[in-house]
């Protein structure tokens, strides 16, 4: 974490900011209970500070089309440097791959796969195992219904400063 010194109003900045994408500045300073200039200002220095990544909006796929939503396990047989990186390499460039983590213990990744149909995600599956990747073995979970996806409260993870 940085050492940067937030105080509530900050966390409260970030959280509005996190829930409901790019603001206008009159609706953020409403929504945190700030005049819009300070609250400007404030938002200014979080940006500048790298709090701020991106702005985007999550975008309801099951309104519009149907998707197949599946979670993979992946162990690779080596536990080399190289083979993580070529690993982490080749994945970043496919977009059917929305998310990924490296994980301790048995597992090496956990990817979130979104792809038009369960034909398409095993093709996709061919196609890094015959890419070299040293998959050792992987496990799917197909998706059957989204419980929660949310962020997290910052304010329970980021100490405040007074």
């Amino acid at each position: 974490m940085k050492n940067i010194p937030l105080d509530a109003t900050d966390i409260r900045i970030l959280s509005a900011l996190q829930h409901h994408g790019n603001l206008s500045k009159t609706k953020l300073a409403e929504v945190v209970n700030l005049s819009a200039t300070p609250c400007w200002i404030r938002l200014g220095k979080l940006k500048k500070s790298g709090f701020i990544d991106s702005y985007s909006a999550n975008i309801s796929l099951k309104n519009f089309v149907d998707v197949t939503n599946v979670i993979v396990t992946i162990s690779l047989s080596n536990h080399r440097k190289t083979d993580f990186d070529n690993f982490e390499k080749y994945i970043k460039d496919l977009d059917e791959i929305t998310e990924c983590i490296s994980t301790g213990g048995g597992t090496d990744y956990i990817i979130k796969v979104i792809t038009p149909d369960l034909k398409s995600f095993q093709e996709l599956m061919n196609e890094m195992i015959s890419n070299d990747l040293k998959i050792d073995k992987y496990m799917t979970y197909i998706v059957t219904k989204e419980i929660k996806s949310s962020h997290p409260n910052l304010s329970k993870l980021i100490p405040i400063n007074k």
